[in-house]
This record gives C-alpha cells, structure tokens and sequence, in this order.
C-alpha cells in the first residue's frame, strides 16, 4: 500500500518539473528575459545535445540480458496495434480529404497520427514512474521501468522522429518541387515505363506507344493550363491541397493500374530524403550505440570509465529540466493558459489515461502477464506524458500546444489516475 512518506516521494519527484517550468514561464512573461529565438535556440540545444546525451547514458547503463521479455512483447504490442489504428484511420481521413479538402489551417492525417501516438504510449517513465510505482511495488519497479525505457529511446522514438522529417521532407518537397522532383522522377517513370513496354511487346508487337509525362505546374499557372488542356485525354492524380504543385499524368489508352508510378516515385523521394535526415539525427546513433555498448559491456562485465561518464552526465542531467523551462517559456507565449483549448484538452487527457493504459491491458493478458508484473504494466501506462515527447513537438513545430497541455494537466491528474489503476488491478 502507499504511504504517506511515498506519496512524499511523488512530490518530492514532481517538484523540481514544475520549479524549472515556472521559472521558464515567469522569465518569458513577466521578466521578458528571453526572446522567441532564444526559447527555440534552447529548446534546440536540449534536442541536439541535452536528450542523445541522456538517452545514451539511459541504455547503456541497462543490462539487455536481464530484460522481461513479456513485459516488453506486451509494450510493444500496445503500440503496434495502435499505430495500426491510427493509420487505418489516416488513410480512410486521406480518401475523405479527397471529396472535401480542409482548411489551410487543419492538421493532416499523419500530423495526428504522432500527436495521437505520443499521447497514449510514451509515458513519462523515469522521472515520475520510479518513485511512484517504487512506491506502490517496491524497488523491483524500476528496473522494469528502465527496460520500457530502453525500448523507447531504442525504437519508439526514433519512429516519432522519422515521421516527423518524412512530414518535413515532404513539405519541403512539395514546396520545392521543381528543383527536386523532375530528375529523378522523370529518370524512375522512364526506367518503370521502358520495361512495361519491353514486357508488352513480346504479345503485342503493334501495340501503341504509351506516354507518361509528369509535369509539374505552379500554382499560378494552374488556371491556364486548364483551358489548354481540355481537348486532351488525360488522367490526374488527386491534387495534394495548399501546396501550390500538381501532378498530372497523361496516360493514353491506358489502364488505371499503369498509373501508379507517380505516387510511388513520389513516396520513394520523401521516404529517402526523411532517412538521410534521421541518419543524420544524434538521437539515431545516441540509442544504438547505447545499445551496442551494453551489450558488450554486459557480456564482458565493464562499465564506462568515470571520465567519460561524468562527462555525460553534466550535459545529460540539464535534458530534464531545460525540456520543463521550454514548455515554460511556450506557456508564455501564448495566449491562454490552455493553449490547444478545452476540448482538446480533454481528449488528450482521455488518450493518455484511459486509452493508453486500456490497451496496455489488453496487450498484457494477451501476453499472459499477472500478478505484480501485470499490475505495473497498467500503472506505467497511465503516468503522465514524456517531457521528450513536447521537445520534439516544439522543435518541429507540431501540435506543441496539445502536448505541453499535456504536460502540465497530465501530472496534477496523473496521481488520482494511477492510484485508480493501481486499486482496480489489486482488486
């Protein structure tokens, strides 16, 4: 059962996050020390350095031999089959966006698709998930925090990450489309068409020449494209709404399926412009090499040289904390005190604590989990929302207001939550 002196604990926990927010909160609003540049130019140092550093630090120091595998095939899981239903959702979103394109100002699909997922699976682990549930079940909880931990920053991370440069680089691509796409769309549609016509022409040797062309059209050009290209028969991609670039491929006496090589093309360029960027990315290297080191260091029982450790950690300590003053200082900035409002407000309190957890438990019986290990399962579900996860928001500008809502909601809320949990699973 909690005591008082482990509910103590909680608050001891706690305390420091919101001291390092305030003080965020209060240089921006009332001491005008710091300049929007300057609370990016923060926010970018803890991104680049401050969070690779600690997430180094946070796997390497992890025994991967020790590891539950239960524990982590039922968190896994949890977020498998949730990014499956958010991206069936996306994609039905996309055909509908189709008929009725929104607003400039509307998210896409895949924008909530991340937002939605970081919300209801990247908990807070580290910081409020020790002393609570060490609290509740004993010192065992923490290493088994570690290890979900670990799996985070190894792989859930690195995919938030990489959808968001893929949104990046297709953006970029689609603002930049005359310089990026025409070679080397041009050059894959030519290869793509040439076999299809060397494979048609063992059975149809006088078959007409088929053409694909993709042309690429300004906006401000659309208008008289139009009215010179009515006589001709041709079949359009949908067009990709507020991006200023159509594509249109004219394909004579041709079928639908032969069309596909534009999308595709397409997607091929977004997807490898958004690897080379992950690959570039500190957080990438910072979770394998981790990784790779402990499971040397592991095998051979060595740990890093105190130098070089302590070395990390005076940069890695400050993530934790300069990630609380940034969501302070965009506190600031805003106009109300709830930013993304009260209804979305709301619902990510409904997806991080009742959803989140809700398919943690079903993943956990799945997997056959009971007892104590099932009960922290759930309960580590329901802390609060990582304050990683508003870092990346704000550094790729994304639904920063829905998460440092989050934030700052989610852990007054999240110890009534998980105290429920943690009663409801006892029973």
């Amino acid at each position: 059962m909690i005591s008082g002196g482990n509910l103590y604990a909680v608050a001891k926990a706690m305390a420091p996050l919101y001291t390092a927010m305030a003080l965020g909160y209060i240089s921006v609003k009332y001491l005008r020390a710091f300049t929007p540049d300057q609370c990016a130019g923060i926010n970018h140092f803890v991104a680049l350095y401050a969070l690779p550093l600690l997430i180094f630090r946070m796997v390497a120091s992890n025994n991967p031999y020790t590891m539950s595998g239960r524990l982590l095939v039922a968190d896994t899981l949890q977020k498998i089959i949730l990014l499956a239903i958010l991206f069936a959702w996306a994609y039905w979103a996309n055909n509908r966006q189709k008929k009725s394109p929104p607003s400039a100002s509307s998210s896409t699909p895949l924008q909530w698709v991340v937002t939605i997922f970081s919300l209801a699976s990247l908990p807070n682990t580290i910081i409020m998930g020790v002393p609570l549930l060490g609290g509740m079940y004993g010192s065992m909880s923490a290493g088994l925090m570690v290890q979900i931990v670990v799996l985070q920053f190894c792989i859930w991370y690195n995919l938030v990450i990489f959808l968001y440069e893929y949104m990046a680089a297709k953006r970029a691509v689609l603002a930049k489309g005359h310089q990026v796409l025409p070679a080397r769309v041009t050059e894959q549609i030519s290869k793509s068409e040439v076999a299809m016509q060397e494979k048609e022409s063992s059975t149809e040797a006088t078959q007409t020449q088929n053409e694909v062309c993709v042309t690429i059209i300004e906006a401000a050009e659309l208008a008289t494209s139009d009215q010179s290209e009515t006589s001709e028969d041709e079949t359009s991609q949908p067009e990709i709404p507020k991006t200023g670039i159509q594509v249109t491929a004219k394909v004579p006496d041709q079928r639908v399926h032969e069309e596909t090589p534009v999308p595709t093309v397409a997607v091929k360029v977004v997807v490898s412009m958004a690897m080379k960027k992950l690959l570039k990315i500190p957080n990438t290297y910072a979770s394998f090499l981790g990784l790779l080191w402990s499971l040397m260091a592991s095998k051979v029982g060595i740990r890093l040289p105190e130098i070089v450790d302590d070395s990390l950690a005076i940069v890695s300590t400050t993530a934790v904390g300069l990630s609380m003053f940034t969501a302070g200082t965009f506190l600031a900035r805003q106009t109300q005190f709830i930013p993304c409002g009260y209804s979305k407000a709301i619902l990510s309190i409904l997806i991080r604590f009742i959803i989140g957890p809700l398919l943690m438990a079903i993943t956990s019986f799945a997997m056959g989990l009971h007892g104590t290990l099932l009960h922290i399962a759930i309960v580590q579900a329901a802390l609060p929302l990582a304050v990683s996860s508003f870092v990346y928001a704000e550094e790729y500008k994304l639904h920063a207001d829905i998460m440092s809502t989050g934030i700052i909601i989610g852990n007054f809320v999240s110890l009534p939550f998980t105290i429920m949990y943690y009663i409801l699973t006892g029973l």
